[in-house]
């Protein structure tokens, strides 16, 4: 019998955190901001980032409401990732129940190759998905949790950043053969308040369709001694209008992990 999706993902970070373990903690220093736009700065120095060591991964849980269709009620989920960032890698399972049938998802990404899998009761696979569109899409997926769970880590030069105004830039984000880039918007409070980028097709409808895609964000409050997002959406901007496909509510988050019991 082929191994469950939740075993393949607790494989997955397993060997992710060994291939990348943890090093010396450095801390975060305002001179290592000179490169970024003024609101970017202002949201790292809101965080509460400064001086606190920049991270290295970083594990979180969901609370979710996903949807297939605009006119869905939406299925009630929970979902744990781990994000490494040295070589990015970004290892997320969700788990939910449809028809009385439990239901995972998994999304894979390392070594610049993304997979996604959707099995019903253990046993079919509904979504097998890998190849360069998924993996380019994933890509800009890594970027989005990049800038909203760990803005410590956004001096990182690999981020190529551009000004725009006050209360908006530009970042292009480089992993492999896959080059994404997004707009981040912040609020009169310094908060990232949404990410939009156009280079994250929508693939709900069996193929690849150029999209804006964007995640609005709200409700910052105290994470692992951070000023985070607790909420978010994840939106298509379809021809016919918005489409909310995700309703994600933060459960938990811990920087660096250092072994799979941490998980």
């Amino acid at each position: 019998m082929a191994p469950s999706l939740d075993a393949l993902h607790a494989q997955a970070v397993a060997a992710e955190l060994a291939r990348q373990p943890l090093a010396a903690p450095t801390a975060l220093l305002e001179a290592d901001l000179d490169r970024l736009p003024s609101p970017v700065q202002r949201y790292v120095v809101a965080s509460g980032s400064l001086g606190r060591p920049i991270p290295q991964n970083v594990r979180v849980e969901f609370d979710a409401l996903m949807r297939r269709k605009p006119e869905d009620r939406g299925m009630r989920s929970q979902s744990v990732q781990v994000n490494v960032f040295g070589r990015p890698a970004r290892l997320f399972l969700m788990r939910s129940r449809m028809f009385g049938l439990p239901v995972r998802a998994l999304h894979l990404y390392r070594e610049e190759q993304a997979t996604f899998q959707v099995r019903v009761a253990s046993l079919v696979n509904v979504v097998d998905l890998e190849g360069p569109e998924i993996s380019a899409a994933e890509t800009v997926t890594v970027l989005n949790d990049l800038t909203f769970m760990a803005p410590g880590a956004l001096a990182d030069k690999r981020l190529a950043w551009r000004a725009v105004d006050d209360r908006s830039a530009e970042v292009t984000f480089t992993n492999g053969a896959h080059r994404v880039s997004a707009t981040l918007l912040f609020n009169d409070r310094d908060e990232l308040v949404d990410f939009w980028s156009d280079d994250r097709p929508d693939a709900s409808m069996g193929r690849y369709v150029p999209m804006r895609w964007h995640t609005p964000m709200s409700d910052y409050g105290d994470v692992a001694g951070l000023r985070l997002p607790t909420r978010g959406l994840a939106v298509y901007d379809r021809p016919d209008g918005p489409f909310t496909y995700g309703e994600f509510t933060l459960r938990s988050l811990r920087y660096d992990v250092s072994g799979l019991a941490q998980t």
